[in-house]
């Protein structure tokens, strides 16, 4: 039996893909390192293209909304300049905010922890001599211990050598600190100027990639890939704009209760919660942990209140206010969310808890898509003698939802008496 020149061409394909396989496999490791060090080339415009998305956000605000009604060809070249402008310094105005409101409450309470710290530790003394008095076998314990001999010469030469030894390494610390702090300024630069050449060229560089797909797919292949960024994106907009929004609602409400109930830490306590509620489920919690903490030193029954008050706030932020910021806009089911957050935390740290969200969202999307068109006009009887060939009806599931036609049918071809 001969092969026509398809079979032999798909045949030729799997095997090269076979070769690839095996050698990927017998230099695994030289192949790790590669892909490390190509990450570690396009890591600053991976970096550009996070922070020209973040960017679109407000930029696309300003230009859709406050400067709309620019028309005309000086306008229309100078709207997107301006945007660009207005939304850096509305970034840098919240970053210059945040510094401002947190750096002198984080001080004061520096301040004020190492005022306490001396009277805790005369009371740890006081305690301790206490506990000696009450149980003499540990003073016995302590006379023990006291009779033990210290070769001070060999301490004197270990704390020697370990000075000698740690110099060298203070110098090679020093210098590779310094050559990483360099080189993440020099990506950051890099990655700032490449975010903004995206944002300025945002329409010709999606026209060129739109053409490059059309060039190189099938009609039908470029047409869904659009289509899944396009998803994507708006997934990925509305997740980022409405956590931000919502964060920021839940630190004034502890702001303003924490003022209201003269509770210590307040501008402190809601800026660090406003900041943790960006990380999904457990990120305000992080946030009541030290707020916790930090007004425990000051009076613990106003610590017990406090989270008294997350818990009622939390309540009313998670069934009221976060469906009305959020809405549909990453429709996904809660166990998705809970295995999307596990997931990326474990992978990629807090980066991951955020991305994978929006990331899970579209692949929802589009499994849910999927399994609807494959679905669509299949008769359900015959689903359900698949699924249950017992003949039982499960709940939901009508077995005779398509059989009007049928009936229809068979009415018409009835002859008249």
């Amino acid at each position: 039996m001969g092969f026509n020149k398809e079979k032999i061409r798909q045949i030729r394909w799997l095997m090269l893909f076979a070769a690839l396989l095996v050698l990927a496999l017998c230099y695994s490791s030289s192949l790790f390192y590669g892909i490390s060090t190509c990450f570690s080339i396009i890591k600053p415009f991976l970096c550009g293209g996070v922070i020209a998305f973040v960017l679109n956000l407000p930029m696309r605000g300003l230009e859709n909304g406050l400067f709309r009604k620019w028309t005309g060809r000086f306008s229309e070249r100078l709207k997107r300049p301006v945007s660009l402008l207005l939304a850096i310094i509305l970034v840098l105005l919240v970053i210059y905010l945040v510094i401002v409101t947190v750096v002198p409450q984080v001080t004061a309470t520096t301040v004020e922890l190492g005022a306490k710290i001396p009277a805790f530790v005369d009371q740890l003394l006081q305690d301790l001599e206490k506990l000696a008095a009450s149980y003499p076998q540990l003073q016995t314990e302590i006379a023990k211990l006291e009779q033990l001999e210290i070769n001070w010469e060999s301490v004197i030469d270990t704390v020697i050598s370990f000075l000698q030894k740690g110099v060298g390494n203070v110098l090679s610390s020093t210098v590779s600190v310094a050559s990483g702090i360099i080189g993440g300024l020099v990506n950051t630069v890099v990655a700032f100027i490449f975010a903004l050449y995206i944002l300025l060229q945002k329409e010709k560089l999606g026209n060129q990639f739109t053409r490059l797909m059309t060039a190189y797919l099938p009609v039908k292949a470029a047409a869904r890939l659009s289509y899944i960024i396009s998803l994507a994106n708006r997934n990925f907009s509305n997740f980022i704009t409405g956590q931000c929004l919502e964060a920021i609602i839940l630190g004034f409400m502890f702001l303003i209760f924490m003022t209201i109930f003269r509770m210590p830490y307040a501008v402190l306590v809601g800026v660090l919660i406003a900041f943790t509620a960006l990380i999904p489920i457990v990120g305000a919690f992080i946030g009541c942990f030290v707020g916790a903490f930090l007004i425990l030193l000051n009076d613990p029954v106003q610590a017990l209140w406090f989270v008294v008050m997350f818990l009622i706030l939390q309540q009313i932020e998670g069934n009221l206010i976060y469906p009305k910021v959020m809405g549909s806009s990453v429709s996904l089911p809660s166990i998705w969310i809970l295995m999307a957050v596990s997931i990326g935390g474990s992978m990629f740290g807090i980066t991951g808890m955020l991305f994978f969200i929006p990331l899970f969202s579209t692949a929802y999307t589009l499994l849910r898509e999927s399994v609807n068109e494959r679905n669509t006009g299949k008769n359900h009887a015959e689903i359900v003698r698949a699924v249950n060939p017992e003949g039982a009806n499960p709940e939901g599931v009508n077995p005779v939802k398509n059989t009007k036609s049928t009936v229809k049918k068979s009415h018409g071809n009835k002859k008249p008496r």
